[in-house]
């Protein structure tokens, strides 16, 4: 790894401040899933890194009747294990459950995730899904608006996530279909169910990162049930192809797991 700087503030104001003086030199560290080892890589060089897990503001969930809210600081596992969100919101709560392994969930962040928005990550197929707000230090955006493209968000030089908030819905479930090795999804799909309608967030398999499938949201808006999307199909020429596989193959994934996301959600 290069040399670089640790600092740890316990409050917003330090930590913006910190990174003001220092300029795009420096970099937020949310758990370090992702940025430290990019840095071991030498992928990347910091001079400075600024932890954010020493702040308080940034951590705790808020449940009241519906509406929840998540703060930026909050782990992986203290949103599996959160009761109030087993309650309001079982699919969000076994989302995290699936992340990683036992080491990646005490340390990862909600914020650090969502601020990264690395293609396979699980959280924003949920945050698009559900129609949730990201709230930072300076504003407060939809996850329609604030995931642009793949590692890229609408987030300013400076900016912290500091919470994520949504309603529950009536129903909801998450299904990802795992990288044997990383445990990444090669494809991921959340349903959120509502009374005005469904909506499905897709993660793990799209070019430009996370994105909504309309047409299974019309489809399942209708009928709720798996056999709604059997004769859907995706754009192949959408979708992202690797080693681990084509894009054909994920194309035909996202129709399997969304099936699957959708019989988890009505209990079968």
């Amino acid at each position: 790894m290069y040399e670089t700087t640790y600092h740890r503030p316990t409050s917003l104001d330090e930590a913006a401040r910190l990174a003001s003086e220092m300029g795009d030199e420096a970099k937020y560290l949310s758990g370090g899933m992702t940025l430290i080892p990019t840095m071991k890589q030498r992928l990347a060089a910091p001079s400075a890194l600024i932890d954010l897990r020493h702040v308080g503001d940034l951590k705790g969930i808020s449940v009241n009747g519906s509406s929840i809210r998540i703060g930026g600081g909050t782990t992986h596992a203290e949103i599996a294990a959160s009761s109030e969100i087993q309650s309001a919101c079982p699919g969000f709560a076994g989302l995290a459950q699936l992340i990683g392994d036992p080491a990646v969930r005490h340390m990862g962040t909600i914020g650090g995730s969502v601020a990264n928005f690395d293609p396979a990550a699980d959280y924003p197929a949920a945050l698009l899904a559900l129609g949730a707000t990201v709230h930072t230090n300076k504003r407060e955006m939809s996850a329609d608006d604030f995931f642009v493209g793949m590692f890229e968000t609408a987030l300013e030089e400076g900016e912290i996530v500091t919470a994520v908030s949504f309603e529950a819905p009536e129903a909801s479930a998450y299904e990802k279909f795992r990288n044997p090795a990383s445990r990444y999804a090669m494809c991921g799909v959340y349903v959120a169910k509502r009374a005005d309608g469904v909506k499905v967030g897709v993660t793990g398999a799209g070019a430009d990162g996370a994105f909504r499938w309309s047409d299974a949201e019309q489809a399942l808006s209708s009928n709720f049930a798996p056999d709604a999307v059997g004769g859907l199909s995706v754009s192949e020429g959408d979708m992202v192809g690797d080693i681990h596989g084509s894009s054909a193959y994920r194309a035909n994934l996202v129709k399997v797991v969304t099936k699957r996301a959708v019989k988890k959600a009505l209990g079968q």
